[in-house]
């Protein structure tokens, strides 16, 4: 007989208004952005034309800032954090991007919880999180507030 899968992620009801949390680091690639480009659509120069970027003020291909939340958002998941008990990714709010990140930069997430709500009725509640992406050089390169729909520890 196999056991159920146990999530490792933290239930509603274990998040507390300034709790911290940090992920581990990601590099991103060349491959990060060929794929995201063809996931996407997205061949825009400044992400896949090398010669094209060196005209640019960033002066080099840069990565897709949607390429970069979306790694944000494995970073988090992967941490442990929401892994399993994640209902639902809700809302960005305030989402700005705020430097560029060139292929090779490694990037990690700092979050916050600044609110919680309980809404039984969806089996859990809402948690806002400001969350921070930061670069090697720990610059903030892209930062604002998520919300996300966690379950409720189920009762014994």
């Amino acid at each position: 007989m196999s056991e159920a899968y146990q999530p490792r992620g933290m239930y509603f009801e274990e998040f507390e208004v300034g709790q911290r949390f940090i992920s581990a680091g990601r590099t991103i690639t060349e491959s990060d952005i060929v794929a995201f480009a063809g996931l996407s659509g997205d061949y825009n120069q400044i992400h896949t034309d090398a010669e094209f970027s060196k005209g640019t003020p960033y002066g080099q291909r840069i990565a897709h800032g949607l390429l970069v939340t979306s790694i944000a958002s494995g970073l988090v998941t992967q941490s442990g954090l929401i892994e399993g008990t994640v209902i639902a990714f809700r809302e960005i709010d305030q989402w700005k991007f705020t430097r560029p990140v060139f292929i090779g930069d490694t990037v990690h997430v700092e979050t916050e919880v600044v609110a919680t709500k309980p809404l039984r009725r969806l089996g859990g509640g809402a948690v806002e999180l400001t969350v921070s992406v930061v670069n090697q050089r720990q610059e903030v390169v892209m930062k604002g507030v998520w919300k996300v729909l966690i379950a409720s520890k189920a009762e014994a």
